[in-house]
């Protein structure tokens, strides 16, 4: 019987777990679980006193160079003692594995354990610390790069459209109102501001949250350069979402701008770009969906770039009165 190649799996975690024991010298008692498949896998390792996560970085998504890039940066953030999980090292002193997966070579990291959970619905002093956090890392990184992307007009708005051309007509009414979002940006909104890296990722399902409201930031999968409030628009588009009550919102936005501003201040121009960076950040996700069909295909359809996704967009820039700030900035 003929045997076909695969384009992903899912590595058992029993066999992982052996690995990952070996390798960064465990007891035995440490036990492997599979905790979620997506962008990459994530695994939890623990026994009854510690605990890590292991990601497996799916095949040809990161190159090794990316991988180290993100390793130094949280290395980075680690020796400046800002809280964010960070990667362990194997008996070796080594970082990076490589395992022979059935569609080719894997890389594994495995990282320290953010303490604490997820919340969703987080109160206006988390928020706070939240922005506060976020500053901080921004200051330390600021007017810096590292060898990953840039994060441009291109590749958050260009690109993104091109790839959803691969699964939708151009003739979609949505499709055309996201090729017309690209209008509401100049190239200077991308120059403008300050620059260095990005976590790009920042909202509430890569962050835990202690009872003591000490807040650890994790998954830098898509850390890279550009103009320093792409992050803070993220969090902000995320917090809108899930307030329904805007009143809520505008709060907590507030206290979460306070808590960054308490570190470092943003100009009247950036502010201004706050609604702007939040939509590039969330049509990039769109195209990066569509990149990664072989993940995202259990929903990437015309309904779901209808009712969810363009709905999200529409509301945002209804809300922030972004065509008609748009049309303001060029008369």
């Amino acid at each position: 019987m003929r045997t076909f190649p695969v384009i992903a799996s899912t590595i058992s975690e029993k066999e992982l777990g052996e690995f990952a024991k070996e390798r960064y010298g465990l007891n035995e008692n440490y036990d492997c679980k599979l905790f979620r498949t997506g962008m990459n896998h994530t695994y939890f390792l623990s026994d009854n006193e510690t605990k890590y996560v292991l990601r497996v970085y799916s095949h040809n998504w990161r190159s090794k160079s990316e991988i180290i890039a993100e390793i130094e940066l949280l290395n980075l953030l680690k020796e400046n003692n800002l809280s964010v999980s960070f990667p362990i090292q194997d008996k070796n002193r080594e970082l990076i594995q490589e395992i022979n997966a059935p569609e080719g070579i894997r890389y594994v990291v495995l990282f320290s354990f953010a303490e604490g959970g997820k919340i969703r619905f987080t109160d206006k002093e988390t928020c706070f610390v939240i922005g506060s956090l976020m500053a901080k890392i921004h200051n330390l990184t600021s007017n810096t790069a590292i060898d990953r992307i840039s994060y441009d007009k291109e590749s958050l708005l260009e690109l993104p459209y091109e790839r959803l051309k691969e699964f939708f007509s151009e003739k979609l009414p949505e499709m055309e109102f996201i090729k017309e979002i690209g209008k509401f940006f100049q190239k200077t909104d991308f120059e403008n501001a300050q620059k260095g890296v990005v976590h790009m990722d920042i909202w509430y399902d890569n962050m835990a949250v202690t009872d003591e409201k000490e807040i650890t930031f994790y998954d830098f999968d898509f850390c890279g350069n550009g103009i320093q409030i792409l992050d803070v628009g993220y969090f902000c588009k995320h917090l809108f979402h899930i307030e329904t009550d805007k009143k809520e919102y505008e709060l907590k936005m507030k206290h979460f701008l306070e808590g960054y501003q308490s570190i470092r201040l943003l100009s009247d121009n950036e502010l201004k770009l706050i609604p702007k960076a939040g939509l590039a950040v969330f049509v990039f996700y769109l195209g990066i969906q569509a990149q990664r069909f072989d993940w995202s295909n259990i929903f990437l359809s015309e309904n779901y770039l209808k009712m969810f996704y363009v709905g999200r967009l529409k509301s945002w820039i209804e809300y922030n009165n972004i065509e008609k700030i748009t049309v303001a900035n060029t008369v």
